[in-house]
């Protein structure tokens, strides 16, 4: 199911992104950053197990729309320590901003469609 898979992919997304964020530099700027990083693309994953506990469609409505902000704000955190140029994050952050994206994209376009179904 679609569920099981989405499931599958935010849990893998946090998994990599405290991976990433335990290799990075020691420094002020990269603390600082990979925690709002880390905080986002973890509470991704929290908050689409939360979305699959709704007890109502207006919950589910609401919870999505807040996995969709995550990992939008997840992008944005990487895309910063991309332009902060913190050493040695390039070639890993590339895969992790591909992945932010389309989850961005993904439980943008699920919010979209319960808002309709809420609305029918």
């Amino acid at each position: 199911s679609s569920d099981v898979c989405s499931s599958d992919l935010t849990d893998a997304f946090a998994d990599l992104s405290i991976r990433f964020v335990s290799g990075l530099p020691d420094t002020q700027i990269a603390r600082r950053l990979a925690g709002q990083y880390q905080d986002s693309s973890t509470s991704t994953a929290a908050s689409y197990r939360a979305a699959r506990r709704a007890r109502s469609h207006a919950e589910l409505v609401a919870t999505i729309g807040i996995v969709s902000e995550e990992a939008d704000e997840s992008v944005f955190w990487l895309k910063r320590m991309l332009n902060a140029n913190i050493r040695s994050t390039t070639e890993a952050i590339e895969p992790l901003l591909s992945e932010a994206e389309e989850l961005a994209r993904i439980f943008g376009a699920s919010h979209r469609t319960a808002l309709r179904k809420k609305r029918q």
